[in-house]
């Protein structure tokens, strides 16, 4: 490689560093006391964090904080950071911190500990605050909106600034969205001393749950996890055509589960991956593109997704295992036809893979394949039936029989990792690249796996909280980054005299970074919170319901689309957590009181499902995607063609949501059994694909136009057989209301009885609504429907609302006094809607028959061949 060219390179990986620190870290790295401030104060940070999600505050006695006091805290040190760590603008200075940052810094840690300095006093004048509390909340809301400047850019100022001027300017608003306005006394108020705005539940999340899972994602980064997946999956898939792309959408995913961060899994995986992929092939374009469409796929991805998986927990009102349950399979399948994506390309191109140092045959891989398999299952058994045993035995004494044995099998597989050389990246840059041996790279750091299924362990099994399970997972990992330095020198007989050094230094830089880490979103989560705070005080949620039905007039896939057009152009300057907390605060809403409208029972966890997954594609949308400005820089292609290019990749993934809100069988929702559920998987993973190769023009060969529009039929089908079962056969069988309680007793054992009721709200407006009442065990009609909070009588032959019992299942489920039960709905008794899979399997056979024809005679057979 030439001297020019290499000069290039650095201008690059500077300006790509520049870029990474900008959105994620911050970019002032000032020298001297300055510096060991901005190195003391994150360090701070994680141990309060650390201190707060531990029990050893109650077992102590002392540091115990409530959860407003937390969340003052955490926002104190965010606000300190922003102004300490992000210069005010480009040309500000990088390498010392200005007075005027100084005082800001101050200030505004100042006005966000207020609540908790004071937090008596507050208490004692709560809805009537004195001059003191509005000129902290003025300041305080001045400098979060600044430094919502300086941590994620203009555009999240921008749009809460809208909605203060909107919370104050009520009156001068168009009658469609008008109302009376709010004093500066009740706005400062209720978005700064109380936990409505700005302290609300946003911010509550990310202080519990969302610090924590960062921090164990830059503890593992630290640790050397990062690299050791990326080896993993160059050294398993590396050899096939292509193979640098498909281990590039492999690692991403893996990296994409730790960090949470679309930008930062560009920079770490992009600058290995993507020079690869343009060494066997890929134009610096679509090398870029494939990036960018896998990194961000990697916030859809269980466990951490964006810190979006624990705010759903509190907006949703569901636990974060059913987060986990909802989000695993659109995420799987999305990822598997990105895969098939890369695949497909390669055929096009006909590239070819990496050198193997050896090659296997056929029966050896099987063997491989076979071991792997059989020992994770032995594995899984053995811990958790073991595990299961020793707490049925040992009783309340388990956890220390247990953490004696991680400790053992983390100290047998260190000691199995000194087999092997360690790892170290190669540069992607070099002329000649030989993939590394895959027994020895995937045996050298099996140990990075512990702390992992100690999260999901603590998580599923033993059902501890996000926030606890993440503490006790990041816990053992700052173990591991502590001891893994000089445990393997002594096992290879090497001195060891300096490596625990290594490994402290090693712990405080991880602690450190993941604070810097957090400094935005603790930013973005608490001015999110002023968006929620004016829907709470304006009331603005039902005129957006009002606005959207008029806009979309009463359609439901009009107002899906308008929907997912906001979330996108939110999301190209607003960080995904912000933005899902933005959209699904104003649109949810909107979505399930149109489906509802509609004669559509929508869960939802779908509709948040549905904003998130449109907010991170924001990420690669041009033209502001950061993620494709990121990869391009990597890639020394156009940041928009690339942008174009990994957006097109991602179609795969625009149409997931659209689907499961009609087809919630995909969030695994409504599933009986477990043929069911292999069904359901099966036929999305088989869809998913046959979609991909609609898209891209390529399936056995190259697709002619009908060839494709019948894949897409077909996927279609199989995603959504329904569809069309529904024009055969009736989906429901109308019953007329007075059959109220004999539906109510015909009820299934804890099923849902489901009608349509409609009335007037408290604003004067008619609604007409699906519902849907849970019913509990089996009894009488009548007796189910009282314990449902339900009351009923017939007036002039119409069944009418006559109670409803507050903070029952008939009051959360919707239902208003004096309303009508217009008609009620069963199931029909139909054949399964799986018959529609028939038709479709024959017409892929017909299609893949033709293409296998034309591939057979074509000149180009050789080229087009797996």
């Amino acid at each position: 490689m030439n001297t020019d060219t290499r000069k290039d390179d650095n201008v690059s990986d500077q300006e790509l560093a520049e870029m990474v620190a900008q959105t994620d870290t911050g970019a002032r790295h000032p020298r001297g006391i300055p510096g060991k401030m901005l190195f003391a104060v994150p360090l701070a940070w994680s141990l309060f964090q650390l201190w707060y999600a531990s029990p050893l505050p109650f077992a102590f006695g002392f540091g115990v904080f409530n959860d407003t006091e937390a969340r003052a805290f955490h926002l104190a040190f965010a606000l300190f950071l922003a102004f300490t760590a992000y210069p005010a603008l480009k040309t500000s200075p990088r390498d010392y911190i200005p007075i005027q940052d100084w005082i800001f810094a101050l200030l505004g840690a100042f006005s966000a500990a207020y609540i908790y300095l004071f937090y008596e006093e507050l208490s004692g004048r709560s809805g009537a605050p004195i001059t003191a509390d509005l000129m902290i909340g003025v300041c305080g809301m001045l400098l979060l909106l600044e430094a919502t400047r300086r941590a994620l850019g203009p555009p999240l100022m921008v749009v809460a600034i809208v909605f203060l001027i909107y919370t104050f300017g009520g009156p001068y608003m168009p009658e469609v969205i008008a109302h009376k306005g709010q004093s500066l006394s009740k706005v400062m108020s209720h978005q700064w001393l109380t936990t409505e705005g700005v302290f609300g539940v946003a911010l509550g999340v990310s202080t519990s749950f969302v610090f924590l899972f960062v921090l164990f994602g830059a503890m593992l980064e630290k640790a050397g996890a990062g690299n050791y997946f990326i080896k993993m999956a160059f050294a398993l898939l590396g050899h096939m055509k292509g193979g640098p792309a498909k281990a590039a959408v492999v690692a991403s995913a893996t990296t994409g589960l730790i960090s949470g961060s679309s930008i930062a899994n560009v920079a770490t995986t992009g600058t290995f991956t993507i020079p690869l992929m343009k060494r066997v092939g890929f134009p610096g374009t679509k090398a870029g593109a494939v990036e960018v469409a896998a990194s961000t796929n990697g916030q859809l991805t269980p466990p951490v997704m964006g810190a979006a998986a624990f705010l759903m927990i509190e907006y949703v009102g569901i636990s974060y295992l059913e987060v986990i349950k909802h989000a695993i399979l659109p995420a799987l399948i999305s990822y598997m036809a990105l895969f098939y994506i890369v695949h497909l390309e390669a055929l096009k191109a006909n590239m070819q893979g990496l050198p193997r140092r050896h090659n296997t045959t056929i029966a050896q891989k099987l063997m491989t394949m076979a071991a792997v398999v059989t020992g994770i299952c032995v594995i899984g058994l053995a811990v958790y039936y073991g595990i299961g045993w020793v707490k049925t035995i040992a009783g309340d004494s388990a956890i220390y029989i247990v953490s004696a044995g991680v400790f053992a099998v983390y100290l047998a597989l260190l000691k199995f990792a000194t087999r092997y050389p360690a790892l170290e990246m190669d540069d992607p840059n070099d002329e000649v690249l030989e993939l590394p041996e895959t027994g020895p790279t995937v045996k050298v750091g099996l140990y990075f796996l512990l702390p992992i299924v100690v999260l999901m362990w603590c998580l599923i099994v033993e059902r501890f909280s996000p926030g606890l399970s993440a503490f006790w997972a990041t816990m053992f990992m700052i173990f591991i980054v502590l001891t893994q330095r000089p445990l393997l020198a002594m096992f290879r007989g090497n001195s060891h005299s300096g490596t625990w050094m290594q490994g402290i230094n090693d712990c405080i830089d991880g602690l450190v970074h993941g604070a810097r880490n957090m400094i935005g979103i603790g930013v973005a989560t608490a001015a999110a919170g002023i968006v929620v705070g004016t829907i709470t005080l304006t009331g603005i949620g039902q005129v957006m319901i009002e606005f959207v039905e008029f806009i979309s007039g009463g359609n439901l896939l009009l107002a899906l689309i308008f929907t997912a057009i906001i979330c996108i152009i939110l999301g190209m300057g607003l960080p995904t957590t912000a933005n899902y907390i933005v959209v699904s605060s104003l649109m949810a809403p909107v979505v399930v009181a149109l489906a509802s409208s509609n004669g559509m029972i929508v869960p939802l966890v779908a509709v948040h499902m549905f904003v998130f997954y449109f907010g991170i594609l924001a990420d690669d949308t041009p033209p502001v995607g950061l993620a494709a400005f990121a990869a391009a820089a990597i890639a020394k292609s156009d940041p928009i063609k690339t942008g174009i290019q990994g957006f097109m990749y991602d179609i795969r993934t625009a149409i997931l949501p659209f689907l499961f809100i009609f087809n919630t069988q995909l969030l695994l929702i409504g599933i009986d059994g477990w043929l069911e559920l292999l069904l359901v998987i099966a036929s999305a993973v088989i869809a998913m694909l046959l979609f991909a190769a609609a898209t891209q023009g390529y399936w056995l060969t190259r697709n002619k136009l009908w060839e494709s529009l019948a894949l897409l039929l077909i996927a279609f089908t199989l995603f959504r057989p329904g569809f069309w079962w529904d024009e055969i056969y009736s989906p429901i069988e109308r019953i007329a209301p007075t059959e109220l309680e004999a539906m109510a007793e015909k009820t299934r054992n804890n099923g849902n009885l489901r009608f349509i009721a409609q009335g007037e709200t408290l604003d004067g407006n008619f609604v007409r609504k699906t519902l849907l009442l849970p019913m509990g065990a089996k009894g009488p009609g009548n007796q189910r429907l009282l314990e449902a909070g339900l009351e009923t009588r017939i007036d002039e032959g119409k069944v009418l609302v006559d109670n409803v019992t507050f903070s029952s299942p008939a009051q959360n489920a919707g239902i208003d006094f004096d309303w009508e039960i217009v008609e009620i709905h069963a199931e029909s008794d139909r054949p399964p809607k799986q018959i529609m899979f028939i038709p479709a399997i024959i017409l892929l056979v017909f299609v893949g028959l033709i293409q296998k024809r034309r591939r057979t005679h074509s000149p180009e057979f050789q080229t087009d061949t797996v």
